[in-house]
């Protein structure tokens, strides 16, 4: 999927964190054959391939559940988050690689196969039907999320539930440490290399970030980030560093996606709909990182502040 996990775990022995952890390892493994698009043969490469659909095809429980998701949460942003950006997240790819712009009419030929209103989903059957041609499914703002979920479940069932697990930033996080009340967890900076100024204590959530910090590209003098607008297929352009607390990976990862796309209004009314999440974005206005805030993040800070505007 494109990302680096790591677990930290706290066991009675060695012999119990080693089980523990193997088996955590290869269903992130098993996932990745899920969900990656980096992978030819993986089951999102392949229904990608398989537009448009004459019919709903089978598919599996962990690709059900993620795409469930996924059309929720397309459907209370009306398509700010969408898991059919595949084709304009491609083109974006190439951007950054030449430095160059999508062509205007090519991105408008993109434009016409995203759109999750041509994902049709039968849950309680387990199909899912491509109705579009030229549709790809892109993962990469709820698959790390639901890999993490999925890693802690496997960790409990061997017995370690003092655990953090992190891919490439996006958390689940079990029980807290031992003599603890949560994991100390550092808020990702605007800027990269830089060492966090705010820290959480958490316990029993997810929690995730999405900005632009490492991934944009600039051209003709404007910054694009990677994160795109379904709805546009453009790159942001706003500069903005946004994380989610939610009740898992999954939904933490998703909705720190969506909330970087609708922007500081829209983003944090979403947040506040959505029972157990908050949310910090740190955007740049007029040059200045300005601090925006749902009404119960304030709980979850330790300490440590940005300087002040």
């Amino acid at each position: 999927m494109g990302s680096t996990f790591e677990i930290i775990a706290y066991a009675p022995d060695k012999q119990t964190a080693k089980r523990g952890m193997d088996a955590a390892f290869a269903r992130i493994e098993q996932l990745n054959q899920v969900f990656s698009d980096y992978e030819s043969d993986s089951e999102a490469c392949r229904l990608s391939h398989a537009a448009p659909m004459p019919q709903a095809v089978p598919v599996s429980a962990e690709m059900c559940a993620v795409l469930d998701y996924s059309i929720q949460l397309s459907r209370q942003t009306d398509g700010a988050f969408d898991v059919t950006v595949g084709p304009v997240s491609r083109l974006w790819r190439r951007a950054r690689r030449q430095r160059q712009l999508p062509a205007p009419e090519r991105l408008r030929e993109t434009l016409a196969s995203v759109g999750y209103r041509h994902l049709e989903l039968d849950a309680a059957g387990r199909k899912a039907r491509l109705a579009a041609a030229g549709m790809r499914l892109d993962f990469g703002a709820v698959a790390v999320g639901f890999a993490v979920d999925e890693a802690l479940a496997v960790l409990k069932l061997h017995g370690l539930t003092r655990v953090l697990v992190n891919g490439s930033g996006d958390l689940a996080l079990g029980e807290a440490p031992p003599g603890e009340t949560g994991w100390r967890i550092g808020v990702a900076p605007l800027e990269p290399n830089q060492p966090p100024s705010r820290f959480l204590r958490l316990a029993h959530c997810g929690v995730s970030t999405s900005g632009d910090a490492w991934q944009y590209v600039e051209i003709d003098g404007c910054r694009y980030s990677h994160i795109v607008d379904p709805r546009t297929g453009i790159g942001l352009t706003q500069r903005s560093s946004v994380t989610v607390i939610a009740p898992n990976g999954m939904a933490a990862d998703g909705l720190a996606t969506a909330a970087s796309v609708l922007g500081a209004e829209k983003g944090l009314a979403l947040i506040e709909r959505t029972c157990g999440a908050a949310c910090l974005m740190v955007l740049v206005e007029d040059d200045k990182p300005r601090l925006h805030k749902s009404r119960d993040w304030k709980k979850h800070e330790v300490g440590g502040s940005l300087p002040p505007n």
